[in-house]
């Protein structure tokens, strides 16, 4: 991670997620909702669930539109039928792009997402076309100044693949999807609370961009995040 700040990156990251709020919380319903469907109502049972509801609460979503997420979810509420999709492609540079969607609707969704990449000097790819560019993994980033021995002992004790120290003085643990909730728990039961923890498409390298072309992925970025049935937008360009 040489060149730059991957907790500054980070930092801009969730700036810029939370001046979109209201969308958040119509994502994160959507999430909950299909979460819920897919493996029940139970967080015990359900880690794609439990993280959906830690990102709600991080959103100060009420517990009511949880509630009724779940249900909607379960049967119990009538509710929309979504379907997940994922799309793939390029932006700036050769940028790898993923994007996560859940639509009920998939003409439209993928006539959306490919107006956003054709709209802002990107274009979409085949199925595969970048996705082995990625590793599905749950990823947690502490502050610089985090204790690094206790950080490292109790994540990999509890299942973590790896800890990683950045230049910038950061720590990232990343775990397998089904231990992520377990890692997670043992940490914030020792007082380390990461400032970001999700599962996450990580990319394998970064491909790093600046001045202009920063400046235009981050707007392809953006039209794409800003599309209603997408979820989720992960690529492996450093800005």
């Amino acid at each position: 991670m040489a060149g730059h700040s991957k907790w500054a990156n980070i930092q801009h990251r969730k700036g810029r997620q939370d001046e979109k709020r209201g969308k958040i919380w119509t994502k994160l319903i959507k999430e909950i909702t299909v979460a819920a469907k897919l493996g029940g109502g139970d967080i015990a049972t359900n880690p794609r669930l439990r993280l959906a509801i830690d990102k709600a609460k991080d959103a100060n979503m009420p517990n009511d539109n949880v509630q009724r997420a779940i249900q909607r979810g379960t049967g119990s509420l009538e509710g929309v039928n979504y379907e997940e999709i994922r799309y793939e492609g390029y932006g700036l540079n050769g940028a790898a792009i993923i994007v996560d969607c859940l639509t009920d609707n998939r003409t439209r969704t993928v006539a959306e997402v490919r107006h956003a990449f054709a709209k802002n000097g990107g274009n979409m790819g085949a199925e595969g076309s970048v996705a082995f560019m990625f590793k599905h993994c749950g990823q947690m980033l502490f502050a610089p100044g985090t204790n690094e021995d206790q950080l490292m002992e109790i994540a990999l004790d509890a299942g973590a693949e790896d800890v990683i120290t950045h230049d910038d003085g950061s720590f990232e643990v990343l775990t397998p999807v089904p231990e992520f909730p377990k890692v997670q728990d043992a940490l914030h039961q020792a007082g380390l609370k990461a400032e970001l923890a999700t599962v996450t498409m990580r990319p394998e390298t970064e491909t790093e961009l600046e001045g202009d072309q920063a400046e235009s992925m981050q707007k392809l970025l953006d039209a794409l995040e800003n599309l209603d049935d997408v979820q989720e937008v992960f690529t492996n360009a450093s800005l």
